[in-house]
């Protein structure tokens, strides 16, 4: 059998990208007349199919790509809750007798709207976004791919927008209160508003357990974490500590990553951890090393996260019913070491 055309061999062909191949193919604007018509006559020359024959197949035997879509910037040496994310998606997806596979964002591919290999090249039946991508590259994304795209940890303001979302609104609730219970009653919160909206939905959580204890919210206690173009968690341009005698006795932080961070800025300030500050986090997940006190903190069920994105995807496929639209999944308190009751001092 000959070695199916690709629209890489006609790119390579012609001296342009796959991304002007896929437009040109496709009917799409940003090409010109004379290499879009050089393209298609090269195509039917070459023997290119387009991949509808080939997902036809694939649905038949009930089998899957699943494409995975990360940006770089979630990928640091210390960032990696994404890629454990994935890495759960990928074994639930061959368990249903499916293949995913990763390919990260670069930060300007973003910015200019170029489309991953997976989408020029028809290689995925189906996308997973995991991690809050620009909107215009999302919609973008939607629009020159053609196949279903999905999301995980974030939503979009689309109408029908398919996600699969921890429940951080209720879970930064839930450790804000758990602070209350022990005690705490001037509490802060870490993390840089809309630099993603999960830090959002956390804040709003923080916030509403505030107002339930008729406590007012003081900005001085609100602290930055990370940059809110690129998402970088800096420990020397963020985490400004409010003056000494304003200092709350306990922080909630978006993440344990952010929570790490804040421990050590704490302790290079002459607090220690829980006898002077409580500190709670987000995720249950933390790079080895990086923090020598457990952290109390909202575990997310990434398990069940994947199981439900891979089953939405598998279902649409098949054109089975299934439940769209955004799937909201809980998770449970984690009690570590990081946190002191002083309910005995308030």
């Amino acid at each position: 059998m000959s070695k199916q055309v690709t629209l890489s061999d006609i790119a390579e062909r012609v001296g342009v990208s796959t991304v002007t191949v896929s437009k040109a193919l496709s009917g799409q604007k940003g090409v010109s007349e004379s290499v879009r018509k050089e393209i298609i006559d090269l195509a039917g020359e070459m023997g290119y199919q387009k991949s509808r024959r080939i997902k036809r197949e694939r649905t038949l035997s009930g089998h899957y790509n699943i494409g995975v879509l990360i940006a770089d910037r979630y990928m640091g040496k210390y960032s990696s809750f994404y890629v454990k994310m994935y890495q759960e998606v990928a074994t639930i997806a061959v368990d249903r007798g499916s293949f995913a596979f990763m390919e990260p964002v670069s930060d300007q591919d973003e910015a200019d709207h170029i489309m991953p290999a997976l989408v020029a090249e028809e290689k995925a039946d189906a996308i997973i976004v995991i991690g809050k991508l620009a909107d215009g590259y999302l919609k973008t994304l939607k629009e020159e791919s053609g196949i279903p795209v999905f999301y995980m940890d974030f939503s979009t303001t689309e109408q029908n927008a398919e996600a699969v979302i921890s429940n951080s609104f209720y879970g930064s609730f839930a450790m804000t209160n758990y602070l209350y219970e022990h005690g705490h009653r001037k509490i802060g919160f870490v993390g840089t508003i809309d630099a993603t909206e999960s830090i959002n939905d956390r804040f709003l959580g923080y916030a509403k357990s505030l107002m339930e204890h008729g406590a007012t919210r003081d900005d001085i206690f609100i602290m930055d974490d990370r940059d809110r173009e690129t998402g970088e968690i800096n420990e020397d341009r963020f985490f400004e500590l409010p003056p000494k005698k304003e200092m709350p006795t306990a922080f909630v932080c978006n993440c344990d990553l952010s929570a790490s961070y804040l421990i050590h800025k704490l302790r290079k300030n002459g607090y220690r951890i829980p006898d002077d500050i409580s500190v709670v986090g987000y995720d249950n997940y933390l790079y080895p090393g990086l923090c020598d006190i457990g952290i109390t903190t909202y575990e997310i069920d990434v398990k069940n996260m994947a199981r439900k994105a891979v089953h939405m995807v598998i279902h649409k496929l098949d054109d089975k019913p299934y439940q769209g639209g955004v799937q909201i999944v809980g998770g449970r308190l984690i009690e570590k070491d990081s946190v002191r009751d002083i309910s005995d001092e308030s």
